[in-house]
């Protein structure tokens, strides 16, 4: 699989990244560890990806309480495989605990972090949210140090606006930036310019907008069990409109006529924008992978880009 390098850092990572969230919980939502794919699943995604070329996984302390990272660790160690590792620290580990990006709290997460992966660095650390209680200054000096320490190997931020983002640039220069960025969620257009204007590499995750590029939502009828939109449906509720599920069936049609799913139309359209290094995906089963895997060898024109954003505008 081809492989593209982290801004500057000489760090690199397969063009599709293995998001690793959904291993023993839904992301960082403490009500949902230990609802997410157990131990064996977990194993299954991860023997999937790697033999497919996914060489990057993609987790975070809080994931599942720190069940991701557990069972990133135990795969590696079972497995003798090291694949490249980006984690991310931020939000408390549970209920009541602390969460933010001071010095001593980053610091100890880290060594945690390497802990549970039963590694001695990783290759990309990531600000899961903007802090605005800590001084900028004190989270970038803080991974610059990191680095100075090799204990990883470059930094990036996740879930920054604009304005956050100028305000790290303004110190430092992080290697990429993780972001929410899909044909249905384009709010971070003004993120993406600033990061190839600055040389930082971009990589968007929630490509299918929780779901519903996929087509498994449909107008007048109730969501899919165990699907986003039925356990955690606030951050896509919005859609749920007339004009939506207007624009995915024409999106649909066009997929047909391409002879490929809404899936892998919808990942191709991320890898036709020149700022996206690489696409992070969640898959919830093995199978999952395969849009992302047909994506890389449907390629589309900016021509063909543009008449699918223009659906959704």
């Amino acid at each position: 699989m081809e492989r593209r390098q982290l801004g500057e850092t000489g760090v690199e990572v397969s063009r599709i990244i293995l998001g690793c969230g959904n291993f023993g919980g839904i992301g960082s939502a403490p009500e949902f560890f230990g609802k997410g794919e157990n131990e064996e699943e977990a194993f299954r995604i991860m023997d999937a990806a790697w033999e497919l070329g996914i060489t990057t996984f993609d987790t975070a302390d809080a994931y599942g309480g720190g069940q991701s990272e557990t069972m990133i660790g135990k795969w590696m160690a079972i497995r003798g495989i090291r694949p490249e590792i980006s984690t991310k620290t931020f939000n408390p580990m549970g209920e009541g605990q602390d969460q933010g990006l001071a010095r001593a709290r980053i610091t100890r997460q880290l060594e945690s972090s390497l802990d549970r992966l039963g590694v001695d660095a990783v290759d990309l650390y990531l600000a899961h949210e903007f802090d605005p209680d800590v001084p900028v200054e004190e989270t970038v000096s803080t991974f610059e140090g990191l680095i100075q320490l090799g204990l990883i190997k470059a930094y990036g931020v996740s879930n920054f606006d604009a304005e956050e983002l100028g305000a790290a640039l303004a110190i430092g220069k992080p290697a990429t930036v993780q972001n929410s960025y899909s044909l249905l969620d384009r709010a971070d257009d003004r993120v993406a310019q600033l990061c190839a204007e600055r040389g930082i590499s971009y990589t968007p995750y929630s490509p299918l907008a929780g779901g519903w590029l996929t087509g498994k939502y449909k107008r007048d009828e109730p969501a899919p069990e165990g699907s986003r939109m039925a356990m955690r449906p606030g951050p896509y509720e919005h859609l749920h409109r007339p004009e939506t599920f207007t624009a995915l069936e024409r999106f649909a049609e066009i997929a047909k006529r391409r002879g490929v799913d809404s899936a892998t139309l919808a990942i191709a359209w991320l890898f036709a924008q020149p700022w996206v290094t690489a696409v992070v995906v969640g898959p919830r089963r093995p199978k999952h992978l395969e849009p992302a895997l047909g994506a890389l060898g449907h390629p589309l024109s900016k021509a063909e880009a543009d008449e699918l954003a223009g659906l959704f505008e």
